[in-house]
């Protein structure tokens, strides 16, 4: 059986190093994304993701499981990135180009173009969304976090991360379709 986030963390707590490694291996790639996503420059994310991690070894003693470790962790990075953003009084930087192919693209070079135009146009939508939408679209395509996970990283209501979440999807949907169109 595989052992839980909160487990592992738990065991991480308590000693157990390894549980460290496994935490990390889980949730580096979508973590790292959604930072990079949050502030648009890969230095400043990779800055950011590893003052994450090392506030969360630091933060590893006081760890008790009242709620899932995902949400613990994505309010952390939530936490870090609007304290960037406060004190680099930032809104929205300008986008460093991130392509990464979708599954599968690597087989004829007509149907990788169409990939990256497609990931370039769903990037330039995410970028154009409003901070609290991106922000919580992010945290559950990225993370996987549900409505109530994402209200607890991020301290806001469920209806409204609802809220979010649908005008997130309906502007990304109308602007992805109407940039496809006009290719």
């Amino acid at each position: 059986m595989e052992a839980t986030d909160e487990g592992l963390m738990a065991a991480y707590r308590d000693g157990d190093a390894a549980a460290f490694d496994v935490l990390y291996a889980r949730h580096r790639g979508p973590l790292y994304r959604y930072v990079l996503r949050g502030v648009k420059s890969a230095a400043i994310a990779e800055e950011l993701y590893q003052d994450i991690w090392i506030r969360v070894i630091e933060a590893r003693l006081g760890y008790s499981p009242r709620a899932k470790f995902t949400t613990w962790l994505y309010t952390i990075a939530h936490n870090r990135l609007v304290d960037h953003w406060r004190r680099k009084e930032l809104v929205a930087a300008p986008a460093e180009e991130a392509e990464q192919l979708p599954a599968g693209a690597e087989a004829a070079p007509d149907r990788r173009a169409e990939g990256r135009q497609a990931l370039r146009r769903l990037s330039k939508a995410i970028e154009a969304l409003p901070h609290a939408q991106r922000e919580a679209f992010l945290l559950h395509e990225e993370a996987g976090m549900t409505t109530p996970e994402i209200a607890a990283a991020t301290g806001s209501a469920p209806e409204a991360v609802k809220s979010r979440l649908r005008y997130a999807y309906a502007k990304l949907q109308a602007a992805v379709w109407d940039e496809a169109r006009d290719d």
